[in-house]
């Protein structure tokens, strides 16, 4: 059976995975790093489902990482989440324990997921176009030719990894490292986690209001109140960008509000399903669990990890 080191928890918005990914860690005795976007930054806390009093079990804290870490008006990116996310990962398995990665944030899975060769150097622009004005065929066979022992062949169908993989060997030539540089040995078990659409928009729907009701308008003025601007917030995510047009008077009532951005949650919920079926598409294995309730999620995937760890 294939050696496992780590357990990836992926999934939609709103379908119960920081209960289920606490309750595997806690059962295995493993720490969690958090594979979210938004909880990356301090006092978005409301707005980005920051509960962290999810992480305690039996009135013991699961341990976690990657939450909490910056400052707004900071930006904090895929290159910085990879390296973060490898300096978690050494420090679990140097403890002994497993990571169990639980999020939503597709593009910080894959990067993890498909080892993203990420650089961060000043944009060459002369070369970028260079590059995105020749044929992929041609492209391909120069990458082939730079990196013979290519392992991940399905990325010389797709001209935007081609490209961004020779950008990186022409950095590395320039003397730049890579986060894939410092990369510790990953091998991941994914679960994946979903429920039926009627149940996803019933328990946004509910969140959503448990949020409103909650000060997350309150939260979003503060925040901007200490200084950071409207704009910001809007780059933030969906509830800081309405909320924020909201307490600018760009949307007229709470009414609306509440309609406008339950719309655009579900329309993300969607789009977040859509990147794990690419993530299938291109090679991942995701292991989906049944579309129960979270007790029986739970169940199901502390016998599907024990059964392969």
């Amino acid at each position: 059976m294939e050696k496992y080191n780590c357990v990836i928890l992926l999934g939609p918005t709103a379908v119960g995975k920081t209960a289920i990914g606490v309750a595997l860690a806690h059962h295995f005795k493993g720490e969690i790093i958090s594979a979210d976007s938004r909880q990356t930054y301090r006092y978005l806390d409301i707005g980005s489902g920051k509960d962290l009093d999810e992480y305690i079990v039996d009135g013991e804290c699961v341990p976690y990482h990657l939450i909490d870490i910056i400052e707004l008006p900071a930006e904090y990116t895929v290159y910085d989440y990879q390296k973060d996310f490898y300096k978690a990962f050494r420090e679990i398995e140097d403890r002994g324990k497993i990571p169990f990665v639980v999020g939503g944030t597709g593009m910080y899975l894959d990067a993890i997921v498909r080892d993203y060769q990420l650089v961060n150097l000043p944009e060459n622009k002369k070369l970028r176009e260079e590059l995105e004005a020749t044929p992929l065929e041609i492209l391909a066979e120069r990458l082939l030719k730079e990196q013979p022992d290519l392992h991940v062949k399905a990325d010389l169908q797709e001209k935007d990894r081609v490209i961004k993989a020779l950008e990186i060997i022409e950095a590395k030539k320039m003397g730049y490292d890579t986060t894939s540089d410092h990369r510790p040995y990953i091998n991941p078990l994914i679960l994946g986690t979903t429920l039926p659409r009627p149940k996803m928009w019933e328990n946004i729907s509910i969140r959503l209001k448990e949020r409103l009701d909650g000060g997350m308008l309150d939260e979003v003025q503060g925040i901007h109140d200490s200084g950071i601007e409207w704009e910001r917030l809007e780059k933030l995510g969906l509830e800081y960008r309405f909320c924020s047009l909201y307490l600018q008077g760009k949307i007229s009532s709470k009414e609306e509000l509440f309609e406008k951005l339950f719309i655009a949650i579900r329309q993300f919920a969607k789009r977040q399903e859509t990147w794990f079926r690419m993530m299938e598409k291109k090679g991942v294995s995701i292991n989906w669990l049944d579309a129960g309730s979270k007790e029986e999620r739970i169940t199901q995937a502390i016998k599907f990890v024990e059964e392969r760890f």
